[in-house]
């Protein structure tokens, strides 16, 4: 399905906004029959069936005040979550692991609303953070170009060149080189450098899908680190995952928008996540301080390797998604 992912974050962050600071005015009285299966109601709730115990025969205005309600009262517990997050993140991962679930966001759902506000942040200031200066401050942090708009800008005869250039990639087999993938690459270059404004698009929609492999990936990374380390478990290192994941995209959207609004001075907030990290780390795993940083340096370079892997991926899987032209 085209938008699987789009629809479980939206769907998520509708879990937001379910906490209500009243119960519901229209929950039937215990001992009606359930209207789905019949069985005597002892609550909000069917125990039997899970339908819920609720009358929706009431006038329109107050469905639709009912609705609005709904959607501006946050769930308590975004306020509660998030400054763990920033502040606290060991504590935050090991009371869930504890089992203090309760009063925080679940994991996942927080990681799939982050990545959707993430991609609508950077929708709107239109920046897309590839890097950092080496110090913060003194320049200023690295800025991507659309393709769409560089290739836009070319002249016909400016494109004509790149692609005579370009047409003498080759995919590489063993000691030879294969001459269909060749053939494929080379025409699917040529289409990219024709139609940019469409793979721009097509890019945009696969991205976030191949942002939430980071999960994954990271979650494995941390089983191989501490795989000698028998109380945790890959439900462990997942929530870890989606805890630090999540912070370090909430992060870059608010770089994002500091870089609009204060510019070179938004490459400090850089520094911040190396800093999460290893008291995130140190938190959960309760490791020491060489232990820490040793993983750290370790888990970067795993992760600098399979987001590599990723942009690869993605960039072939836009080609392979842009149809050829007709003739």
């Amino acid at each position: 399905m085209a938008h699987e992912l789009e629809a479980a974050q939206i769907a998520s962050a509708g879990g937001w906004f379910r906490f209500r600071r009243r119960p519901p005015e229209h929950v039937q009285a215990p001992g009606t029959p359930c209207a789905n299966c019949a069985t005597p109601l002892m609550g909000p709730w069917c125990h039997a069936c899970g339908q819920l115990a609720e009358d929706f025969h009431r006038s329109w205005l107050k469905l639709i005040g009912e609705s609005v309600e709904g959607i501006f009262h946050f769930d308590g517990r975004v306020w509660r979550t998030l400054p763990d997050l920033a502040l606290k993140p060991g504590r935050l991962t090991k009371l869930y692991l504890e089992g203090h679930r309760a009063p925080q966001i679940p994991p996942l759902r927080l990681f799939l609303v982050v990545l959707l506000a993430l991609f609508f942040v950077g929708s709107l200031t239109g920046g897309q953070m590839v890097g950092a200066s080496a110090t913060p401050g003194k320049a200023a942090p690295a800025r991507q170009v659309s393709l769409a708009s560089a290739l836009g800008s070319l002249t016909p005869e400016q494109r004509a060149r790149l692609k005579s250039q370009l047409m003498n990639a080759k995919v590489q087999m063993g000691t030879g080189y294969d001459e269909a993938a060749t053939a494929w690459l080379r025409e699917r270059i040529a289409q990219v450098i024709d139609r940019p404004e469409e793979y721009q698009l097509i890019l945009e929609e696969w991205s976030e899908r191949f942002a939430f492999l980071m999960l994954p990936i990271s979650a494995l990374l941390l089983g191989v680190l501490f795989m000698f380390q028998r109380r945790f478990y890959v439900f462990d290192h997942l929530v870890f995952s989606m805890h630090s994941l999540s912070f370090f995209g909430l992060l870059i959207a608010v770089y994002m928008i500091a870089d609009k609004l204060v510019g070179d001075l938004a490459g400090w907030l850089m520094l911040v996540p190396p800093v999460h990290l290893f008291v995130h780390m140190r938190g959960v795993y309760a490791t020491s301080v060489l232990g820490t940083l040793a993983r750290m340096l370790l888990l970067f370079v795993g992760s600098l390797v399979g987001f590599v892997l990723l942009m690869i991926g993605l960039i072939l899987v836009g080609m392979a998604a842009l149809t050829p032209a007709a003739a």
